[in-house]
């Protein structure tokens, strides 16, 4: 179903490692034009050269999506540059486990700032123009940790998660006969994200991703979405590794 991808212009946040950069590595190979923002820009050159010598279309822009004015800007940098949008996955987040009796808010901050504020920025950058053309595909990485607390240690990252699953599903509700919105709920996926826990949780942490699973899996699952026919909207996928009991 390659048809369902090829040609259009999407958009991957968090786009220069894991899921990002395999979903964008796939979806050229698809067809698509792709477009990675994040902040490491030496990074996502990487990956654009990568998809370049396969002879895939893609740009590199750099973002903080915390950033609400840069979002806007990259926004609408890519539709200078490919001459429309069609598909925003919001894939940047962070997930920094501790207790909450050690109240890090901090990290609290960095959390909702990138995986929340993150997401609705990108919405908010994105949305109009998607309804003003009458189409488009809103992607949210969430987690399973969305669905199911992830206690303890992680009760503030399940916050920032289930927030986003809701979002994702109360927009499918408003906009849903223009945008098609998707959220993605991965388990443990081979990723950077693992490395954004310090402290005493670092090493369970590092023990329970010994299961994971290929950032490649999460994209087949992302492309699947991407694919379907205009009038097929793929609400939620949930994905975990096998072996995973959580």
């Amino acid at each position: 179903m390659t048809k369902g991808i090829e040609g259009k212009v999407i958009l991957i946040t968090g786009g220069s490692t894991g899921i990002g950069a395999e979903t964008a590595r796939l979806l050229a190979e698809r067809g698509a034009k792709v477009a990675i923002a994040a902040r490491r820009k030496d990074r996502l050159d990487e990956v654009v050269a990568d998809i370049a010598a396969t002879g895939g279309t893609a740009r590199s822009y750099a973002l903080d999506v915390t950033d609400k004015s840069a979002v806007q800007s990259v926004v609408a940098a890519i539709i200078a540059d490919f001459g429309r949008l069609d598909v925003l996955i919001n894939n940047a987040g962070l997930m920094p486990i501790r207790p909450m009796a050690e109240v890090n808010t901090d990290e609290w901050d960095q959390m909702i700032d990138v995986n929340l504020k993150g997401t609705l920025y990108g919405i908010a950058a994105a949305l109009p123009g998607f309804l003003e053309q009458g189409s488009g595909h809103i992607i949210n990485l969430s987690s399973v940790a969305g669905i199911k607390v992830f206690a303890p240690g992680g009760t503030v990252y399940s916050g920032t998660k289930f927030a986003v699953s809701a979002i994702s599903e109360g927009l499918r509700q408003e906009v849903g006969e223009k945008v098609r919105v998707t959220s993605i709920e991965p388990g443990a996926v081979e990723s950077d994200l693992k490395f954004t826990t310090s402290g005493a949780a670092a090493e369970t942490v590092l023990d329970f991703y010994k299961q994971a699973i290929p950032a490649a899996s999460v994209a087949r699952a992302i492309a699947f979405a991407v694919e379907q026919p205009d009038d097929v909207d793929v609400n939620a996928i949930v994905i975990r590794p096998t072996a995973q009991e959580f």
